[in-house]
């Protein structure tokens, strides 16, 4: 990954160095969330009723996420910025599209995809670098295209850094993160908070929104260079 910021660099090693116990914790972490899997289905059958687009999962690590999706029937297909997770990924599901890429600088066109799925995947954006990644999310998406965003919430504080357990994160008050979308003309849908589980240490935020941009010229400015976390 050429000149990349050190942030980037730095959240890109720490998963390739645990990508076979990331990806081990994570295959299966879908079957006890019964609320999570419930706002992913509500995203896959809007995103079904806008037509047969294709679908990005943002930052799909081991790409569990990205076969779940393929599941509830969309064409779906992942991209992440480590190399390992990617190859563990394409080894568990041969079916699939994975690519070592980035969310800050899709290789699609403007308008192209029907859905976006971020699923813990811009944890690890410093807040400051945060704002450009939803305006290529913006680009990306066709008008009326949805975005779903899965997160640590910060229950009533400031937006936190946290101890994650591969490399520094950061938890968001759900507000705070549907204003910085609503400033790339995103509108709300849903949004779902979910209390941590026993073996869990935060609050789960999950919001849900449609793209509601009416033409595609003027954002592929907005594109990060270098790029981004995926």
């Amino acid at each position: 990954m050429a000149e990349s910021s050190p942030y980037l660099t730095a959240t890109a090693a720490a998963y390739d160095a645990v990508a076979d116990l990331y990806a081990d914790l994570a295959r299966d972490s879908l079957d006890r969330l019964p609320l999570d899997r419930a706002i992913v289905g509500a995203f896959a059958e809007l995103v079904r009723a806008g037509g047969p687009r294709p679908v990005a999962e943002a930052g799909c690590g081991p790409g569990y996420m990205t076969a779940h999706l393929r599941d509830l029937g969309l064409d779906a297909f992942g991209i992440d910025l480590s190399p390992a997770l990617i190859d563990i990924a394409r080894k568990d599901h041969p079916d699939l599209r994975f690519e070592v890429g980035s969310m800050g600088a899709f290789d699609v066109a403007d308008g192209e995809l029907g859905g976006l799925l971020s699923w813990y995947s811009a944890i690890h954006i410093p807040p400051p670098e945060l704002p450009p990644y939803f305006a290529e999310f913006r680009r990306v998406l066709a008008p009326g295209g949805y975005l779903l965003l899965g997160f640590f919430e910060s229950e009533g504080g400031p937006v936190l850094q946290f101890d994650h357990k591969v490399t520094p994160a950061y938890r968001w008050p759900i507000d705070d993160l549907a204003d910085l979308a609503r400033k790339e003309e995103f509108v709300e849908v849903g949004r779902m908070l979910r209390e941590p589980l026993e073996d869990e240490r935060f609050r789960r935020g999950h919001l849900l929104m449609r793209c509601g941009r009416t033409t595609a010229a003027n954002t592929s400015s907005a594109r990060i260079r270098p790029s981004g976390w995926s």
